[in-house]
């Protein structure tokens, strides 16, 4: 698994992993798929929050405004998500032949235990950087920051660091080094 913050890179680390021969798995986008008219946490969700019901389907900024702004209305969703995604990406690791990564933005027990848990790591102020250069507004990426589990939580998660501060070669150079400890082969 590959996780971390808000603009931390892990979705880069994740494509850097797939580069080098390993299947894929995006916990947020598998969030999304649940939460789409046929998935599992939709009656759920819109039942809860009807009002972010747009022509059958859930606005999903307009969620992210409600709950990230409610801790109380975040945990709610989470609840109500959080086993449909794990169980669907259980579902797809299960189909997974070869080297899998799971990039994950929470903490979420997925696995069997021996799963390797690897935290990007980088600085907050450049992680909201990136977030904002990739179009999200200020206010609402400091709100989804604040509302993810702080650094040290991570970190005690973690059986790898990757810190990506630097260029996406420095990062290749990471995975790679990670990969001849781990002596992992896709």
């Amino acid at each position: 698994m590959v996780g971390g913050g808000i603009g931390a890179g892990k979705g880069v680390v994740a494509r850097i992993f797939s580069g080098r021969g390993f299947a894929s798995i995006s916990a947020d986008e598998v969030g999304h798929g649940v939460l789409e008219p046929e998935g599992r946490a939709f009656a759920d969700v819109a039942a809860r929050w009807p009002s972010v019901v747009t022509d059958g389907h859930i606005d999903r900024p307009r969620l992210a405004a409600i709950v990230f702004t409610d801790t109380a209305q975040l945990e709610e969703l989470e609840a109500m998500t959080h086993a449909a995604i794990i169980e669907s990406i259980g579902e797809q690791a299960a189909t997974v032949a070869g080297p899998l990564v799971v990039e994950v933005p929470v903490l979420l027990p997925i696995g069997d235990g021996s799963w390797k848990r690897v935290f990007v790591d980088a600085d907050e102020q450049l992680r909201i950087g990136r977030a904002v250069a990739r179009g999200g507004e200020e206010e609402d990426v400091r709100r989804r920051a604040a509302a993810q589990v702080d650094r040290n939580t991570w970190l005690e998660w973690a059986d790898e660091v990757i810190v990506n501060e630097g260029t996406v070669e420095e990062l290749e150079e990471q995975v790679d080094a990670l990969l001849g400890r781990l002596e992992l082969e896709p």
